[in-house]
């Protein structure tokens, strides 16, 4: 069990100055819906874009955070 803060600290750890919205999607704070908007993603792809967000997850991917649903998206998007 990872709880949403925790999400949030990490990411914003990896993209300083993101916005980041982590939404518990069943109750069971295992899967999250995280939204994250950050100018790091630019001109990135989308494949690019969530292995920069999952890089600071990768630890508890598939454990203690057993699903998540992404949307990344650059300042303006």
């Amino acid at each position: 069990m990872i709880e949403p803060h925790e999400i949030r600290d990490r990411i914003l750890g990896a993209l300083p100055g993101a916005e980041v919205t982590v939404r518990d999607m069943t109750g069971t704070a295992d899967h999250y819906e995280i939204t994250v908007v950050s100018s790091a993603f630019g001109e990135l792809s989308l494949v690019d874009r969530h292995r920069m967000v999952h890089a600071p997850l990768r630890d508890v991917l598939g454990g203690a955070l057993h699903a998540i649903s992404l949307k990344t998206l650059a300042p303006g998007e």
